[in-house]
């Protein structure tokens, strides 16, 4: 199976002056100038949107949610990319290279962004464009596994409702691409890609930007397939949280942490000092050629005269075993294995917890494969990523404001409850039903004020 494209081209791009228009909304009314603050503006608007995540590690690859965009408002399946910050979707300007029908692309209205605007030249920097009149802003993002998308920057609406009930439709700039390249054998089913970073160019950013949300994010994926995103800080838990700063010295284009050392079965296996990226674009994870040669050895030892033996026949992954029989789930073979963990140095007893079922899956043949990779072979150099398989069933939070990373275990198969005390009008049917979520994003803007 191939591994979804992981996010190494960091964007850093300036605040653009945007504007939002909402409907049905207080966000429409007059602002007191007492309360005129961004911090009150993100408190009265509730400040957190929430989205149903599709998807699963094995056997799909990916994790997505659907947006809206545009006025009438169209849907759009899009990766979670936690690994870089553009948003893009494919894009009927017309396209090389895509692989949806003509009618499910995007079409631009007269909505390009303007070469000229501070916005695009931000997006360029280091490089310094040189603009004709009445140029379009043009980008290319190029990922790990030599994907790529091509095309023009444009603004567009983007309805959306907040745990309070508000529904508002701030546009936003993202790209419409024109040209794609996948190079994986079978091209993903999605529309494009959600970027999560904490760039300027990020979705992220640009609500915070408008005092809609705070800068902070969190997703829950299921092990079970499924789970859920969340924009804003309200479905940040309150305790149980585990901490540890973000990195922003040699890894300042990521969500990054560290130093670490990794164990195995509860003692140090001598790797340390490793940088973590925390990647919620990649399927899998992936260490450096030191942590992984060792990881893979100390388990060959330890699978000594247990009821496994290596397989080749199993093309999902490089590393797989076979049982005596077939093995149905994880809950079979996870016992054969001992649990990792990665320690981080700086932070006195901060600890991510990597037990057998957070690094293994059991193919369709019945085999159990190791979901962590060698990154130095696939061009990832010394970086070390937490992919999808890690994440599962845990709240993972990345707070922008406050430059840290937290994760909590959870069942992301429910949205859990908010703090009534945060809004009285939150609505407890976002806490319990997905179904009803659904149906609330599903509800358009007629128009625009």
């Amino acid at each position: 199976m191939e591994e979804k494209g992981k996010r190494v081209m960091g964007l850093l791009v300036l605040l653009m002056f945007a504007t939002f228009q909402g409907c049905f909304s207080e966000a429409n009314q007059p602002t007191s100038k007492k309360k005129s603050t961004q911090s009150t503006a993100a408190h009265r608007f509730g400040s957190t949107a929430v989205f149903p995540i599709t998807g699963n590690v094995y056997p799909l690859g990916y994790y997505s949610v659907t947006l809206k965009i545009g006025n009438p408002p169209k849907l759009y399946e899009l990766d979670i990319d936690t690994g870089s910050d553009l948003t893009w979707v494919q894009c009927n300007a017309p396209c090389t290279g895509c692989t949806l029908p003509p009618e499910s692309l995007y079409h631009p209205k007269n909505n390009l962004v303007a070469c000229n605007d501070p916005f695009c030249s931000a997006f360029h920097l280091p490089e310094n464009i040189q603009c004709e009149a009445n140029d379009q802003c043009d980008y290319e993002v190029v990922y790990a596994d030599h994907g790529s998308s091509l095309g023009v920057l444009v603004t567009d609406h983007f309805p959306l409702r907040l745990t309070n009930g508000s529904l508002l439709g701030p546009r936003l700039i993202f790209g419409c691409g024109y040209n794609q390249r996948n190079p994986g054998p079978k091209p993903p089913p999605t529309a494009g890609v959600l970027g999560l970073g904490f760039g300027k160019a990020s979705i992220l950013s640009q609500l915070q930007s408008l005092g809609l949300t705070r800068n902070v994010l969190g997703h829950c994926l299921s092990v079970r397939g499924g789970g859920y995103l969340f924009l804003g800080h309200d479905l940040v838990p309150s305790s149980g949280i585990v901490w540890t700063p973000m990195s922003r010295d040699l890894l300042d284009k990521h969500y990054s942490s560290g130093p670490a050392e990794l164990l195995f079965g509860g003692k140090s296996t001598g790797v340390k000092g490793l940088q973590i990226i925390f990647d919620s674009g990649s399927s899998y994870t992936y260490f450096n050629s030191q942590a992984y040669n060792t990881t893979l050895d100390l388990m060959r030892k330890d699978l000594k005269g247990k009821p496994l033996e290596d397989t080749v026949e199993e093309k999902a992954l490089p590393v797989c075993w076979k049982g005596m029989k077939p093995f149905k789930s994880i809950q079979d073979v996870k016992n054969y294995f001992k649990p990792l963990l990665l320690s981080f140095t700086k932070t006195k007893n901060v600890h991510l917890q990597i037990p057998p079922e957070a690094y293994l899956i059991v193919t369709e043949r019945g085999n159990v494969c190791l979901g962590i990779l060698n990154g130095t072979e696939v061009g990832l150099e010394n970086f070390n990523i937490v992919g999808d398989i890690s994440l599962q069933d845990k709240i993972v939070i990345y707070d922008n404001e406050k430059q840290q990373i937290g994760w909590v275990s959870s069942n992301c198969d429910r949205l859990p409850k908010v703090d009534r005390d945060y809004n009285e009008d939150y609505w407890q049917p976002y806490a319990a039903d997905f179904s009803v979520l659904e149906r609330e994003l599903s509800s358009n803007c007629s128009e625009y004020h």
